[in-house]
């Protein structure tokens, strides 16, 4: 876990509400905008929003800038940033390791210092 990482409550306090776990499974395809998660998960806008910006702050989605071919501007939309959260049990200790996602610049960066 890096010292960034959110605890272990953080992190089961937000896999709890089922709201963001259907926000986690439905970016985790193809990244999405509040309007299209609003629809897909079957929640309001203010607790879509509610939720995506709980999920900023532990990190576990990042926003992205994309543009509307639709209204020829720019839109907002959400993917997460973790390939997988692991619970340990050690020695009498619970912690939470985010294994997060890779970006296209951190796999660039891996491959030229691989050389």
């Amino acid at each position: 876990m890096s010292e960034d990482d959110p605890g272990l409550e953080t992190v089961a306090g937000l896999l709890e509400d089922k709201t963001v776990r259907e926000i986690l499974i439905r970016t985790s395809d193809e990244p999405m905008s509040a309007r299209r998660l609003k629809d897909s998960c079957d929640a309001s806008g203010p607790t879509i929003y509610r939720r995506l910006e709980r999920l900023r702050e532990a990190d576990l989605v990042v926003e992205q800038t994309r543009p509307d071919p639709e209204g020829g501007h720019h839109r907002q939309v959400y993917a997460p940033n973790l390939d997988r959260i692991i619970v340990d049990l050690n020695s009498g200790t619970l912690s939470v390791r985010i294994e997060r996602r890779e970006t296209m610049p951190d796999r660039l960066t891996r491959l030229v210092e691989g050389m």
